[in-house]
């Protein structure tokens, strides 16, 4: 089974193509649903422990949570040394069901690829992209998205051109579903010819 992991800067179309990825019937793993899964469950207590005050009734409160990392590297890291190994966990679980389940190709959906050295663990790299404007105005329109927050996330992510350098495919998603749709079928063609990955 190949391996592809799919990433993109925030506001590039990035979960659009995952959703269609999964329309062409490939398993797709998504890391911010697993994220907001174990925040429901077992990282309550771990993250509510290094932060007090950021859960309730053992869920996490996201949006206190992110008012007390976003701001500090030193928690930012914090969190990610509770939530990566159960991260991984859960995306070792659901390859081998993918694997088992017969697909010759799955997609792990992971926005920090690069920046978290996710790409050692695919079989090749799909950045989604589009034009800055659009990308600035697709992520301005988001509910309690600001002009100061936006600046915070885009200081995380590796630029744009440096992701699209590093990936194996480039999906744009300036000009609609149709050709987006397209370029998965060329993808998927692509990685059908790759030599089977890494044992």
């Amino acid at each position: 089974m190949i391996v592809l992991g799919l990433t993109g800067s925030i506001g590039m179309g990035k979960s659009t193509t995952a959703q269609l990825f999964a329309e062409a019937g490939v398993p797709v793993y998504d890391a911010d649903a697993a994220v907001h899964r174990l925040y429901e469950a077992e990282a309550g207590p771990a993250i509510e422990a290094a932060f007090p005050g950021t859960t309730t009734n053992g869920k996490v409160d996201r949006n206190r949570l992110s008012a007390r990392v976003v701001h500090d590297p030193a928690a930012m890291k914090r969190l990610e040394e509770i939530v990566h190994p159960m991260l991984g966990a859960s995306r070792q679980k659901f390859l081998w069901d993918a694997e088992q389940s017969g697909a010759a190709v799955a997609v792990v959906d992971i926005p920090l690829l690069f920046e978290t050295g996710g790409e050692k663990r695919v079989d090749a790299v799909v950045v989604v992209t589009t034009t800055p404007e659009i990308q600035r105005e697709r992520i301005l329109a988001r509910p309690n998205m600001t002009e100061e927050k936006l600046a915070a996330i885009l200081a995380q992510q590796m630029p744009d051109a440096e992701k699209r350098k590093r990936a194996h495919f480039v999906v744009d998603t300036s000009h609609g579903l149709d050709p987006v749709r397209a370029r998965i079928r060329d993808i998927l063609a692509e990685a059908a010819k790759m030599s089977p990955p890494r044992t």
